[in-house]
């Protein structure tokens, strides 16, 4: 019986991969998670000055773009949707080629086209068409959500839960909640 059992040895990843996954990944997140912070409190003071210094160096911190390619190669629904260009599955070196091509400086003057698919509508025979843009320009779309997400959550309404990044359920409860207890 012990015969037939796989062996439990580990593979070894190719160097690459294993600096990838070695990034301080925390440390990314909390120093994006910082700036953010500072962006949402300039823009709940009205300044727009800094607002816009903040989301500047926000969107030329390797962190905030290794983190935007970071959601786009891995973390995201639609990892393994390829765009016009055909690239679907990234790797580690090429990550960090992405993040390097993705500075504001690097960006070019006109986007590429996207990938045209048509899917159904629910409930009808009619299909409608869906834009699949390349992996790059899905992760500056990231990098610029980041940096614009926290200027705007500073200007919504209080009890405003519809299409909203992040609403905590629990403002919402609390909100809606009787009071007589």
């Amino acid at each position: 019986m012990a015969e037939r059992k796989a062996p439990k040895v580990k593979e070894k990843l190719d160097p690459e991969s294993e600096a990838w996954k070695q990034l301080p990944w925390r440390k990314f997140e909390q120093h994006v998670f910082r700036i953010q912070k500072r962006i949402y409190r300039a823009s709940q003071r009205g300044d727009t000055r800094t607002v816009q210094r903040l989301q500047k160096l926000l969107m030329k911190s390797e962190a905030a773009r290794l983190l935007a390619v970071r959601r786009v190669t891995q973390d995201n629904q639609g990892k393994k949707t390829a765009g016009v260009d055909g690239v679907k599955n990234l790797k580690p070196q090429q990550r960090k080629q992405v993040a390097q091509r993705i500075h504001p400086k690097q960006w070019p003057q006109k986007a590429k086209p996207v990938r045209r698919v048509f899917i159904p509508k629910p409930g009808k025979s009619e299909k409608r068409g869906l834009g699949i843009p390349t992996r790059d320009e899905r992760a500056r779309q990231c990098l610029g959500k980041l940096a614009l997400e926290p200027e705007w959550e500073a200007r919504f309404e209080v009890n405003s839960y519809g299409f909203r990044a992040s609403p905590l359920l629990s403002r919402c409860y609390r909100s809606h909640l009787p009071r007589h207890w």
